[in-house]
């Protein structure tokens, strides 16, 4: 059941360069490798949700529209596809500021217009706090 847990402790995550507010699990990476492949380049916006485990959705880039309500978390790299943006409301952002939130994949329909949905498999979001070295270098 560790699909159903939520919190980012432990998980494995690709190799980022420094700190960063958004990172990626290597199912994550493998899920985004397919549905760019079907799909073009991608980015991500996470949703609304009031805990964590809420969907970040994948949309094909220039389908969602970013404006002044959001903020940019970060880019995530993954070998061999162009950088994938992640935003978030900057309502969401401000509450969850002071953590570090990990894209994962877990089997499960993904949420209704998000990509993944027909892969049998979904993006999830983890989460755990930043460490205080995290936040220095974050200026937090």
């Amino acid at each position: 059941m560790d699909e159903c847990r939520f919190d980012a402790v432990g998980v494995e995550e690709l190799v980022t360069d420094g700190p960063t507010r958004v990172a990626l699990t290597p199912a994550a990476a493998d899920l985004l490798r397919t549905v760019v492949g079907r799909h073009g380049p991608v980015m991500f916006h996470q949703s609304g949700g009031c805990c964590d485990g809420s969907a970040p959705m994948c949309y094909p880039v220039g389908d969602f529209l970013t404006g002044d309500a959001d903020v940019l978390l970060g880019t995530l790299s993954v070998p061999g596809l162009d950088p994938i943006e992640v935003w978030i409301g900057r309502a969401q952002y401000e509450a969850w500021k002071h953590t570090r939130l990990t894209i994962d994949a877990v089997p499960g329909r993904g949420a209704g217009f998000s990509l993944e949905a027909p892969e049998g498999m979904r993006f999830l979001t983890r989460s755990r706090l930043f460490t205080q070295e995290e936040k220095d270098a974050l200026g937090l």
